[in-house]
């Protein structure tokens, strides 16, 4: 009966520990606000994202993010769920 106890902490503590991503609007987040809720984007290509929408404008299609140095299609894929666009 230990094991299973130890086992079901165990458990417990993993599913505790996976973040998911939130939406985020790219158009007016921080570059700390995007890498914490798109998947597999860090602080480089975060702050990648800001100052090509400071340069470049807003961005009106969640695709466009493409264009950003560092992030292809198999990222946007990945991460296209949790774009906003205000």
């Amino acid at each position: 009966m230990k094991t299973l106890s130890t086992l079901a902490a165990i458990a417990a503590f993993t599913i505790s520990s996976i973040t998911f991503a939130s939406p985020v609007n790219i158009n007016t987040a921080t570059a700390s606000e995007i890498s914490e809720s798109l998947n597999g984007i860090g602080m480089v290509k975060a702050q990648a994202i800001v100052d090509f929408r400071t340069t470049n404008g807003l961005f009106s299609s969640a695709d466009q993010i493409t264009m950003v140095n560092g992030i292809g299609d198999s990222t946007y894929e990945k991460i296209k769920a949790d774009i906003l666009l205000k």
